[in-house]
């Protein structure tokens, strides 16, 4: 049985030029408003963001992804960086920041794993917005990972990714607006602690946003981003040798020494790639990088 839900309290009504703003607690409002107008002997009934059309219409880029348009994964092009053409422009005209917030993890290698986003220092129940213009392809929960996520695609061939919300605030297939409100920040999923996951992806394919977005300004850096091989998808050599890597367990009886003879590397090359000193006293049980 569906519990029905009341009128919030304090809610307050005001029509100003041609806008109907609502005055109430923002987590005691529906997810959808129905608004009824009666004129003379007819009755109009309006779904706000109406998604009957939508699946009729043609998704953003859509000559791009080939008409793909899923909410199974969010890559689910599988498409190598190799096989994308090389300088591709990107209009970024319009861009609104998703939240006005500080970095808190930049994209790149963290230890064992790679972060293909851009962390945003938010509290629970922040605003986050829609980058740009665009129709919502997935919105999820993912207890392991982004936790509740919105994946939006965008007419300029971009798709942003919104992770750890408290609260999706739109639907698949839904079209939105630049700087429309579509989630509220959180900590879901794997998170140390409130903060916007943001990411940029071409194709599928992650793009470090420090590359098109000025963090400190809260823009773009230009209004035309040019996407290169080797400029933009940089990190998939870093991405590569993190597959490559070997880790070991130190046990009795190591030290720099011994491993370096034993996996054919140098105390210096060890060193580098865990982030301590050759004087370092290693631990039994410690985990280490070998290569």
């Amino acid at each position: 049985m569906v519990k029905a839900q009341t009128i919030p309290e304090g809610l307050q009504l005001e029509i100003r030029n041609d806008t109907l703003f609502v005055t109430c607690n923002a987590d005691e409002l529906p997810r959808h408003v129905i608004v009824q107008a009666q004129d003379r002997a007819n009755i109009y009934k309006r779904i706000l963001n109406d998604l009957t059309d939508d699946l009729m219409e043609d998704h953003p880029a859509d000559d791009i992804y080939n008409s793909i348009w899923t909410s199974e994964k969010v890559n689910p092009y599988q498409l190598p960086v190799d096989s994308i053409q090389d300088s591709i422009f990107i209009d970024c005209s319009g861009f609104v920041m998703p939240a006005k917030g500080y970095i808190t993890s930049k994209f790149g290698p963290r230890k064992y794993r790679y972060h293909y986003g851009t962390d945003i220092k938010v509290q629970v129940g922040d605003t986050v917005c829609a980058s740009w213009d665009g129709q919502v392809r997935i919105v999820r929960y993912d207890e392991r990972g982004y936790g509740n996520f919105v994946v939006i695609r965008h007419p300029n061939g971009l798709e942003t990714v919104y992770a750890h919300l408290s609260r999706v605030l739109v639907d698949e297939n839904e079209h939105i607006k630049a700087g429309e409100v579509i989630g509220l920040g959180g900590n879901t999923g794997r998170s140390t602690g409130p903060h916007l996951h943001y990411e940029i992806r071409y194709l599928g394919n992650a793009i470090n946003s420090e590359l098109l977005v000025d963090y400190q300004n809260f823009c773009m850096k230009d209004t035309v981003y040019t996407i290169t091989k080797r400029s933009t998808f940089y990190h998939q050599q870093q991405i590569k040798e993190m597959q490559q890597a070997k880790y070991i367990t130190v046990k009795a009886g190591d030290n720099l020494s011994v491993l370096a003879r034993r996996y054919g590397t140098t105390v210096s090359a060890l060193c580098r790639l865990n982030g301590i000193k050759e004087t370092s006293i290693l631990q039994i049980g410690q985990r280490l990088r070998v290569r």
